[in-house]
């Protein structure tokens, strides 16, 4: 077993210096720490990105094959979302505006946030996985009690081009949409996941 040498009995203790005025507990500032510290490295986060389907659609997205620059994005609680991301996080590609209010297929994150002096601001990369089997309607996820009262932010905030997305409302709209292509489930003849 190994043990601390000990000093000879002619040594005096050891003592730290007291100050002379200690900060009362309430005084003491504490820090915050940074977004993602302290995140298991397994720990996937799930997102919802929103785009105009005439400036940049899942057709735009699919046919691109690889990554592609996610920026424009000015609200400060929306980028920072976008800084919270991290590689491998799936997100929710979501066609907004007035014809198409759907989340139509999943890309993933491919380069954390960075900033961009070409675009003014900052961005991340991603890279489209797969289109929903079955794309989700607006109106559809606002009728799921279980999205209404699950913390959807969508639903709460729906002006926000980025938002967070829990894991048991992200199974649940993969459910709506029958999941999407190369999520591994396995699927029917009748395009039913199973």
């Amino acid at each position: 077993m190994n043990s601390l040498p000990k000093l000879p009995p002619s040594s005096p203790p050891l003592r730290l210096p007291k100050t002379q005025n200690p900060q009362p507990p309430s005084k003491i500032r504490l820090l915050r720490a940074p977004a993602g510290m302290g995140k298991k490295a397994k720990d996937k986060q799930y997102w919802l990105l929103k785009t105009e389907p005439g400036e940049w659609s899942w057709e735009d997205q699919a046919a691109n094959g690889g990554a592609t620059k996610w920026d424009g994005v000015r609200n400060r609680q929306a980028q920072n979302n976008l800084k919270a991301m991290s590689l491998d996080d799936l997100c929710f590609f979501y066609h907004s505006g007035q014809k198409s209010r759907r989340i139509v297929g999943v890309v993933t994150v491919t380069r954390e946030w960075y900033q961009d002096a070409e675009v003014g601001g900052g961005a991340v990369d991603v890279r489209a996985v797969g289109e929903m089997r079955r794309p989700v309607e607006l109106e559809e996820l606002k009728r799921d009690e279980g999205l209404r009262k699950g913390g959807f932010q969508l639903l709460k905030q729906p002006r926000l081009s980025v938002v967070p997305v829990l894991p048991e409302v992200w199974e649940r709209i993969c459910e709506m949409g029958g999941g999407y292509e190369g999520d591994g489930r396995e699927v029917s003849r009748d395009g039913e996941a199973e």
